[in-house]
């Protein structure tokens, strides 16, 4: 069976990304119609996804909250269940929860220029083995759906993985019943993932060890802002959370700079944070990254929980490659043997561009890679379109927000000048560069499939909140690479 029907905005996403697209087009345009596509059966995204021990934040909740509804919790870094009901609040409170259309993933989207508007074809997950189909369209389309695949983790290809008789799990994909009371847990991964579960797990677990083939820079932050949760106390709540937020904004852009300026002063600082997290403890091989701070992100550890636990005991660390699995563990080139009843896989991310989502403009399908990517939101050559790719440096949120502003400054002038399509236009003279210029392994394996950025404005994707405050806020919406066309009088509407 197929469906049809029409939306002024279609949304592919429910997590925090498309929930607060969603708010903004419902703030700026009451009367514009809205529909957000979600594969899953729940709102929230990532956070609705990911079930493993501890999960939180690895950012503050005061840049990773929505610039227009302020994070009221008295924890900056905060768990994973509560950021969920934070979005799923943000949703019921603006009217958005109502536009959600669960168990739908848009698998294709067709534009046509005659019509000015998209129809998206939508696959329904939640009809067992019979595909059932639908589709909507709409005048502007925007993806939502982060740059990883939900369905799958990245695994890699450890020798003679069928030998070990425990249970292996990955961090995406965690079972409700796992049962780690005193086993004996390895963690494979040195990222944000492995340093939240190694801490979260060790207070039940027999012991958990770390296993990394390399270190990566970790600092431990207050999970608590005694400056934000005081201003709370003395400010509205929204002077309060502008304030926290800005002030958030500001030192993590400093400490940035700061690594990508003067690698050798952050080194030493970072060090000299972690000796006195742990005094005696063989810092050089086990949180000495080759690579300089911020060439890839930082783990951040709240309240040193990840320290405290070495030092407790309940986590210890080994920095070795996996020779072999074996029945009872895993045995290192080393020589030395880790004993397991439990091993995580905290490996990492399986990247998919736009959530897989299939263009065709006016019969002609898209290579995305034939495309680059301008002021970090819009395709060249893709008509009404925006997607939502966040910060590597700073929290996502940050980044979304200055995206759907400038969506709706775009589509205000649209209305203004009697526009139906706006479509940047790539210059052939902008060199060609990867689409995230950071050198994480997730990244790495997958960058070759998504579109370009440029190497100049307005096609280079910066990773910098204050430019792009300038750029996407207060910047025009009617550059040169942008192209118009005057409203169709065949233009379908609801609006």
């Amino acid at each position: 069976m197929t469906l049809s029907d029409h939306v002024d905005v279609l949304i592919i996403g429910a997590g925090l990304s498309g929930v607060g697209a969603a708010c903004h087009v419902r703030e700026k345009f009451p009367d514009r119609s809205i529909a957000i596509l979600e594969s899953r059966p729940r709102i929230g995204g990532t956070w609705d996804l990911f079930k493993y021990p501890g999960i939180r934040s690895d950012s503050d909740m005061f840049t990773l909250g929505y610039k227009f509804r302020p994070w009221v919790g008295d924890n900056a870094i905060a768990d994973g269940p509560s950021i969920l009901e934070y979005v799923r609040a943000t949703a019921a409170e603006y009217g958005i929860d109502e536009t959600i259309r669960f168990n739908r993933r848009a698998v294709r989207a067709e534009w046509s220029s005659s019509e000015q508007l998209w129809r998206v074809h939508i696959e329904r997950t939640d009809v067992g083995a019979e595909t059932q189909t639908e589709t909507i369209s709409a005048n502007f389309l925007m993806s939502c759906s982060g740059y990883y695949r939900y369905d799958e983790g990245y695994t890699p290809d450890f020798p003679a993985i069928e030998q070990f008789s425990g249970t292996i799990v990955h961090p995406q994909h965690w079972p409700n019943d796992l049962d780690y009371t005193d086993k004996r847990v390895v963690i494979i991964g040195s990222g944000a993932t492995a340093v939240t579960l190694a801490p979260s797990m060790a207070p039940e677990a027999a012991h958990v060890t770390m296993l990394q083939r390399s270190p990566s820079y970790v600092i431990s932050i207050p999970k608590q802002d005694a400056i934000a949760n005081r201003l709370r106390k003395l400010l509205p709540a929204k002077w309060a959370y502008a304030a926290a937020r800005g002030k958030g904004i500001a030192v993590s852009t400093a400490i940035y700079q700061l690594c990508q300026r003067y690698p050798q002063f952050m080194k030493k600082q970072i060090r000299s944070w972690q000796e006195r997290q742990l005094p005696d403890f063989d810092i050089d091989t086990h949180f000495a990254p080759r690579y300089n701070p911020w060439d890839q992100r930082l783990c951040l550890v709240p309240d040193s929980d990840l320290f405290r636990a070495i030092r407790k005991g309940s986590v210890s660390m080994a920095t070795d490659r996996i020779a072999t699995f074996t029945e009872s563990g895993i045995e290192l080139e080393s020589g030395d043997h880790l004993d397991a009843d439990i091993i995580v896989t905290a490996t990492g991310l399986n990247l998919l561009a736009l959530g897989g989502l299939t263009f065709v403009v006016d019969g002609e399908e898209v290579d995305l890679t034939d495309t680059m990517t301008y002021k970090g939101m819009m395709l060249s050559g893709i008509p009404n379109f925006f997607y939502v790719v966040g910060y590597t440096n700073a929290s996502w949120t940050l980044k979304a927000d200055l995206v759907c502003e400038y969506m709706c400054r775009l589509l205000e002038h649209m209305d203004a000048n009697g526009y139906g399509e706006s479509v940047p236009v790539k210059d052939p003279s902008v060199q060609e560069e990867p689409f995230l210029d950071f050198a994480a392994g997730y990244v790495l394996r997958s960058v070759d499939s998504f579109p370009h950025q440029g190497s100049r404005a307005p096609w280079r994707l910066r990773m910098n909140y204050y430019r792009d405050v300038l750029t996407l806020r207060h910047g025009t919406v009617a550059d040169a690479p942008m192209r118009f066309r005057e409203r169709s009088a065949s233009l379908t509407s609801a609006g």
